[in-house]
């Protein structure tokens, strides 16, 4: 999971969804209000979770490690065919925009000929 979110596109996409939110809260008062709610139960139904989970997670403690390793090497490999998630939204969408209006120039230009 650490190995996911630290992918720059995850990151920067984590980073604009944050951005938003608290843009949000910020502005609507009332939506402010259903999100701290919603908040403070996320917080005590984790914590009360937590403790009940950690034993069964010391038991299952190799097996993760060996999922983990197997789910990295994976993402290597994935991260190697798809170097788009080595790159921030904002590059991606910037890099699209250009290909598109490229693409609206040739394709004008094709036709004006």
């Amino acid at each position: 999971v650490k190995e996911v979110a630290n992918l720059s596109l995850v990151s920067s996409a984590c980073d604009v969804v944050s951005t938003a939110y608290a843009s949000t809260k910020e502005s609507h008062p009332y939506i402010r209000s259903v999100c701290d709610a919603a908040e403070k139960g996320v917080k005590s139904i984790t914590e009360a979770t937590a403790s009940c989970v950690q034993p069964v997670l010391t038991t299952l403690e190799p097996h993760v490690a060996a999922a983990s390793e197997f789910a990295s090497k994976g993402l290597d490999k994935l991260g190697e065919k798809l170097p788009l998630l080595q790159k921030p939204v904002e590059q991606i969408i910037s890099e699209t925009k250009e290909l598109v209006s490229s693409r609206v120039a040739d394709a004008k230009d094709a036709v004006s000929s």
